[in-house]
């Protein structure tokens, strides 16, 4: 059982790793006997990321959050952020999908040291990329769930699987070990399609700030920065999302890859959901976000903004990550093209939307095959900054990595005003704005507000549609197992409150 959460991989592992057709049925007693089996299983862990959350779906999370509208419901936030939470109609897939890969991870750590075949250097480089692969889950679920099921090793059979749950510490400090490993045995090299050494700093410096140790993720994100290996990618922010500049961008740490035309994202990719249905609809409160070109947000004194025109000189990235009225997506044929349902909160996303596929048609689907971005430099500034304000205060390198950022060409915003943001409390809020603004409909926002603790606070700024106003109804910022999960292991109890 174990080993089809492996094998639905490919028969390549080089930097297009998800290019061919998926190999099915290999008998597992003929496995496990060269580098080729080897490179396949990594390829099917790999491919662990094209489900759900972790592939095309990630900017729905951005969904749980005060940044934008779940149209369709496809996870069912909709009843989340009005504060209707239970354990039956939380989306399983936020569970099962990291399990999935973890499986995967075990079962491939269990077998690649029998490969006789594989070099003991690229088998560590092998295993240090599924260990990446297996805390980038766990860390998932920890955000999630809190305390969850901790396997260490592939269990036994099904039964074996059904244990407790470990406390959140011990889960975390398990993930740290595998980042550990996989820190010191991955490449110091950019990113190609693979972990690397800087992937897996990223990712721990992300454990460290949630756990609010701050000076250690001040220590991480300044490595990977001063290895100058990674650079803000100075040909168009839109691009950083989109076919073919993603391939070799100096930005991008990790991501989950895709390739048409034999890896595209399927049926129900990107192009269908969010641009033919208009599956993810910002909220105005998003949008309000945004400055102005001069730097000033739109409700500061001599800032600019007119409501009559109220998308002229916004920062940039307003119009490359929400679709605006009055800039529509035009057809080849010069008509504008519109979603099949109506826009209800007056704007549709635009980031990993490739209008050079338009007009985009359910009957005839196009080959999406834009990688999800995980990582990227500005969010290691980004995280620097943060966490060394939180350190020691406002001070020259915490502004200079924020400007690094808002320099971009294209973007071109003025550098942070320093008489204005100069007490750790001004700049901390600062940061937030620009994290929002920079990594907006990424996936981040849900886990930002959750472990800022202000979530409630945030949502209730926001009304949805129907004009009910958002409110949180996760207990202690945890969300319930699914409930199929708890009947499914006697031994696995549901977190408090639900």
């Amino acid at each position: 059982m174990l080993a089809s959460l492996v094998l639905g991989g490919t028969s390549s592992c080089d930097d297009g790793y998800l290019d061919k057709d998926p190999l099915h049925a290999i008998s597992g007693a003929n496995f496990w006997k060269t580098q080729a089996d080897v490179d396949m299983a990594l390829a099917g862990v790999y491919r662990r990321l094209q489900s759900a959350v972790f592939g095309h779906r990630r900017p729905y999370l951005d969904t749980y959050s005060d940044n934008a509208l779940d149209r369709h419901s496809y996870f069912n936030f909709n009843n989340a952020t009005i504060g209707i939470i239970n354990p039956s109609n939380i989306n399983s897939s936020l569970y099962n999908d990291p399990y999935a890969g973890i499986a995967a991870c075990n079962y491939f750590l269990a077998n690649v040291g029998t490969v006789t075949e594989l070099p003991p250097a690229k088998k560590d480089v092998y295993s240090a990329e599924v260990r990446f692969l297996r805390a980038l889950f766990y860390f998932e679920l920890v955000q999630f769930f809190g305390d969850v099921v901790l396997y260490k090793e592939a269990p036994a059979d099904a039964e074996a699987a059904k244990i407790a749950k470990s406390p959140k510490a011990e889960v975390l400090a398990f993930v740290v070990e595998d980042l550990d490993d996989a820190i010191a045995k991955l490449p110091a090299t950019a990113y190609a399609g693979h972990a690397v050494k800087a992937s897996a700093q990223m990712l721990k410096a992300r454990v460290r700030m949630y756990e609010k140790n701050w000076a250690d993720a001040v220590a991480l994100t300044s490595e990977i920065m001063a290895t100058n290996t990674y650079s803000i990618f100075q040909g168009g922010y839109a691009n950083l999302f989109l076919q073919p500049t993603q391939q070799g961008n100096p930005e991008i740490i990790f991501s989950t890859k895709y390739l048409a035309p034999n890896n595209p994202q399927g049926n129900e990719g990107m192009l269908v959901e969010i641009g033919w249905y208009g599956g993810i609809q910002p909220y105005q409160n998003l949008v309000d976000e945004y400055e102005m070109t001069n730097g000033k947000k739109i409700t500061d004194p001599g800032s600019g903004y007119d409501a009559a025109k109220p998308y002229d000189k916004r920062d940039p990235r307003l119009k490359m990550t929400v679709l605006v009225p009055g800039d529509p997506h035009i057809n080849p044929d010069g008509s504008v093209f519109n979603t099949t349902d109506p826009i209800l909160t007056g704007f549709v996303q635009k980031k990993y939307m490739d209008v050079s596929k338009l007009p985009w048609d359910r009957s005839k689907i196009p080959l999406t095959d834009m990688n999800v971005v995980h990582m990227r430099y500005a969010e290691v500034l980004l995280a620097f900054a943060e966490s060394k304000n939180e350190v020691s205060g406002p001070d020259a390198s915490i502004y200079d990595a924020l400007n690094k950022i808002r320099a971009r060409t294209g973007v071109n915003l003025p550098p942070v005003d320093q008489t204005m943001y100069n007490t750790k409390e001004k700049l901390r809020d600062f940061i937030r704005h620009e994290r929002r603004t920079e990594l907006a409909m990424e996936g981040h926002r849900y886990f930002d507000l959750k472990r800022w603790g202000i979530m409630a606070e945030r949502l209730a700024m926001v009304k949805n549609p129907a004009g009910v106003t958002l409110s949180f109804g996760e207990k202690e910022n945890l969300l319930p197992f699914p409930q199929s999960e708890v009947d499914r292991n006697k031994n696995l109890v549901q977190n408090p409150g639900y």
